[in-house]
């Protein structure tokens, strides 16, 4: 099985964590993020790991070289941030079939073998996590809209006014449909070629679209504090299961 992990990101909101490194490699519990995005890859069957990188990448490439944990890697390099859907495009060319996304700035505790099997259960041509977040964090991500048969019928990347709070949370699997539809994508006001542009696509398009609803937990390191949140919620777990004295 393929995964394809983005850690391109410079992370402009994460600074001063990270003036001198890329986003990814901005640790957690003396962790970084990007070892603790491969270890829940490979525990879910991962064979290749596929690291599109660019903000100091140099400093990835060193660190893993051309492998982790005896698990292949492969670099595929975004030279211009110009968001996910492109991203994933300098993937396209290491990409053999169906495969795993990872957001290399997830922090997860969650179900994420369920996603894999239930896009092969239903042979959808995607399947994604996602969670109810408040309100006023919504517009802070991709969101979906629902009928009222609970089906996705709409993506939308960080709306002013969101129509729910249901939102994609950096975990997802693919087909190679995946690819002509971020080709058909366009540039959004901000500039960037969105993911949930490309996924909408598929869903106008037809395709087969699965989503679950997480069990467990996940923190997307965007914000300083949002790494605080991430370490306390380790070591909570971690003091949780310490066997009483």
């Amino acid at each position: 099985m393929q995964a394809v992990v983005l850690a391109a990101g410079k992370g402009t909101r994460l600074e001063p964590l990270t003036e001198d490194k890329p986003k990814a490699l901005v640790e957690v519990n003396g962790k970084p993020i990007i070892e603790d995005v491969f270890d829940n890859l490979l525990a879910i069957g991962a064979t290749e790991l596929i690291v599109v990188v660019g903000h100091l990448k140099e400093q990835i490439i060193e660190r893993y070289d051309d492998e982790y944990r005896g698990v292949p890697i492969t670099y595929a390099h975004q030279r211009k941030q110009l968001g996910l859907a492109h991203a994933i495009l300098q993937a396209e060319p290491h990409v053999d079939d169906d495969f795993v996304l990872m957001l290399g700035d997830n922090v997860f505790r969650a179900n994420l073998g369920d996603v894999l099997n239930r896009q092969q259960e239903d042979r959808a041509d995607a399947a994604f996590l996602v969670e109810e977040v408040p309100w006023d964090e919504a517009s802070r991500y991709g969101v979906l809209d629902t009928n009222e048969y609970g089906e996705v019928v709409e993506v939308m990347e960080k709306p002013d006014d969101p129509p729910s709070n249901l939102v994609m949370t950096g975990f997802y699997t693919f087909t190679p449909a995946i690819f002509h539809a971020c080709h058909l994508v366009q540039p959004s006001a901000r500039g960037e070629y969105e993911l949930p542009d490309a996924i909408d696509l598929l869903i106008q398009s037809g395709r087969t679209i699965d989503a679950l609803r997480m069990d467990g937990w996940r923190i997307d390191v965007g914000y300083p504090e949002d790494r605080d949140r991430a370490e306390e919620r380790i070591r909570e777990e971690a003091e949780a299961v310490q066997p009483a004295e």
